[in-house]
């Protein structure tokens, strides 16, 4: 009975570690990809080097989303694909924890 306890604990523990480490890095990708939108949006020089490696990070977090829609703006052209992958980011981190948090 006390190992049953002791396994139960450690499992849970585990799922906790897990949940809270995938619920990061998908926070984390949504972060970037909105950074990316606002500096693009703003206006933030291109050259500069906080500037590029967002967008650097941000272009393979967008997965298809980056030319899902191709408005001849290029700020609206990132604003709407690149938050479109945010907002994907923020539902798939919160079903992933849904599910890893799922008693049973």
């Amino acid at each position: 009975m006390a190992e049953s306890r002791t396994s139960g604990s450690v499992r849970s523990r585990l799922v906790g570690v897990v949940a809270g480490v995938l619920g990061w890095i998908g926070l984390t990708f949504a972060v970037v990809l909105v950074l990316h939108v606002l500096l693009t949006v703003g206006g933030a020089n291109p050259d500069n080097g906080i500037t590029r490696t967002a967008a650097e990070f941000a272009q393979p977090l967008a997965l298809g989303f980056k030319d899902l829609f191709t408005p001849e703006d290029p700020k609206l052209n990132v604003l709407v694909n690149h938050g479109i992958a945010a907002l994907f980011w923020l539902v798939a981190r919160s079903l992933v924890l849904r599910l890893i948090r799922r008693p049973g």
